[in-house]
């Protein structure tokens, strides 16, 4: 597959995680924190506000294409 469409096939997915991502942890935190102090409303965001790096790395891994084995 050409590396331009893999990066625009991956800049499309990582797009679509981060708006679906933050509407289910805002859907999530608006039904489950509503009674909740702040501290864990600031734990709960910051906690999901990290957590979507993981499926991201994993897709730019993927945009990155094959490593290449470099001569020794």
């Amino acid at each position: 597959m050409p590396i331009r469409l893999r990066k625009f096939i991956g800049t499309v997915l990582i797009l679509a995680l981060v708006v679906v991502y933050a509407l289910v942890a805002t859907t999530v935190a608006t039904y489950r924190l509503a009674e909740s102090a702040w501290y864990v409303h600031m734990l709960y965001f910051l906690f999901t506000g990290v957590l979507w790096v993981v499926p991201a790395m994993f897709i730019i891994r993927w945009m990155e294409g094959p490593r290449k084995n470099k001569p020794s």
